[in-house]
């Protein structure tokens, strides 16, 4: 999928569907898919429009500016992920979105990506530094990459899993796992030879390991709750802007 392909405009996040009761336009929230090229941008768009909202799938900086949220998916090498996010000009406006407090999201290597380095590669990659921490292969003993579903045990309570049983099964494909540096923030646990951080949540970020786009029903919840934190947000905006 190319980014001309994929990109869609804000007006199309803004359908005629999208009106409250007295039958006035109501904008949805702008969700951003961002498109580094090492994402499955496909299934996470499908699983987004599920939700109700059409999302944009952009490598344009400039367009996080916009965005209620913002969805960073990815699978493959982390090293050549972070040097792409770089290369587009997407680290560092990532970084600021973040920081302003909007809804964030991270999947499987979108969850890497926030530690400070990783062990793959040749040498000591930088990720994106958001998360004191390092990215570390599964240990040996397993067949790797950790390729199915697996279970994830709920650390906390949150808005993103709201409505998902304990112990509910997610599908995972990876050979690496984030090691955050302490347990503020590990939201999710799951065992594949060693017991790893499969959700970190922690104020406006949330991220997993596995894909929710490719874990059934569950997955899908995960998507639409995403939707609900933006739409909360934007709300909450809009509600102090000057009347």
């Amino acid at each position: 999928m190319t980014t001309a392909d994929a990109v869609m405009t804000a007006d199309a996040v803004m359908g005629a569907d999208n009106a409250d009761r007295d039958g006035s336009s109501v904008r949805r929230p702008n969700i951003v898919v961002i498109d580094y090229e090492s994402g499955n941008l496909r299934s996470v768009a499908r699983a987004v429009a599920k939700a109700g909202v059409t999302p944009c799938v952009t490598a344009d900086p400039a367009q996080l500016a916009d965005a209620d949220g913002v969805i960073l998916p990815g699978v493959g090498s982390g090293p050549a992920a972070m040097a792409a996010l770089q290369a587009r000009g997407l680290a560092l406006p990532l970084l600021d979105y973040i920081a302003g407090g909007r809804p964030f999201l991270g999947v499987c290597l979108g969850l890497q990506l926030l530690l400070e380095a990783t062990d793959e590669g040749d040498s000591d990659a930088q990720c994106l530094g958001l998360v004191p921490g390092r990215v570390r292969r599964l240990p040996a003993g397993r067949k790797v990459p950790h390729m199915g579903w697996n279970t994830v045990r709920f650390q906390s309570e949150h808005p993103l899993w709201a409505g998902i049983p304990q112990d509910s099964h997610f599908y995972f494909v990876h050979s690496y796992y984030a090691d955050p540096a302490g347990r503020e923030g590990i939201a999710g646990l799951t065992e594949y030879g060693v017991e790893f951080c499969s959700i970190y949540a922690r104020d406006n970020v949330a991220a997993t390991q596995f894909h929710p786009e490719k874990s059934g029903a569950n997955g899908l919840r995960i998507y639409a709750n995403f939707v609900e934190l933006a739409a909360g947000r934007l709300r909450q905006d809009t509600a102090q802007l000057p009347h």
